[in-house]
């Protein structure tokens, strides 16, 4: 029998340690803090969910009325640093994983997977959308897309947070595009690279400064690059005394 969902953030830290996936302890309070506040009768969604390590963190800390969505093909692309296509094979276990991962946290009841695309799931999931978490494809033209026609769903005063936000060249390039420069969604900051944005009308002087807050994480948003060019480079052992970064760990 499996236990109940967690009911604290140091519950649910437990839950997920030996979930695979990228996902930093702070990264985890935000998401954690977020869902927490929505009210019963609201909605979480999440885009990308790989093998359920955030939406155990979601569901655990969400109200038993609340609606969540988890959209994930499992299709074997887009799974992780470096992995955007050719894990076909890792696609049924990526799935399977997820599902036994969401029942030994106790919050499998809890969630509607659908087993799609992105771009091909917007008519499953009925607006409005309290809190959207958006972890899928990181390349520029998936991930604005996502932004874009997902974060339309989000209600007046709802949440969006971003994951690889000011690590990712795709997703940043996105973020600049669509949000650095919008009348509709305020930067309230970051957990690393995750990025926590809400659904305000700006008026033209917030925009001004909602603009500029972001502006100021484009030099944290180099560091990262840099660091990911020397992993790749097979000189990772200089991001310790350059940077402070742990060699082995990609920056998320």
């Amino acid at each position: 029998m499996n236990p109940p969902p967690a009911t604290s953030f140091d519950e649910v830290q437990l839950a997920v340690a030996d979930v695979e996936g990228w996902m930093t302890p702070a990264q985890a309070r935000r998401l954690w803090s977020c869902a927490r506040v929505v009210r019963p009768g609201g909605q979480i969604v999440e885009i990308g969910s790989f093998r359920g390590r955030s939406m155990v963190v979601l569901a655990s800390a969400a109200s038993d009325d609340v609606a969540i969505v988890a959209i994930d093909p499992h299709a074997g692309n887009d799974r992780g640093p470096q992995e955007f296509e050719g894990f076909q094979d890792a696609a049924s276990e990526d799935h399977d994983v997820f599902n036994a991962n969401l029942e030994a946290a106790g919050v499998r009841h809890k969630v509607r997977h659908v087993r799609k695309f992105s771009g091909e799931a917007l008519a499953d999931v009925a607006d409005p959308i309290d809190l959207l978490y958006i972890d899928g494809a990181h390349r520029f033209g998936p991930a604005l897309d996502d932004i874009r026609r997902w974060s339309a769903k989000i209600k007046p005063g709802g949440d969006l947070l971003i994951h690889d936000s000011f690590s990712s060249i795709g997703v940043t390039g996105a973020l600049i595009v669509s949000l650095f420069f919008g009348s509709e969604m305020r930067y309230l900051g970051r957990s690393e690279s995750m990025t926590h944005y809400r659904r305000e009308h700006l008026s033209p002087a917030d925009r001004v400064r909602n603009a500029a807050r972001q502006v100021a994480q484009l030099p944290w948003f180099v560091r990262n690059v840099v660091i990911k060019a020397l992993i790749l480079a097979k000189m990772g052992r200089l991001t310790q005394p350059l940077f402070g970064h742990d060699p082995a760990t990609w920056p998320h």
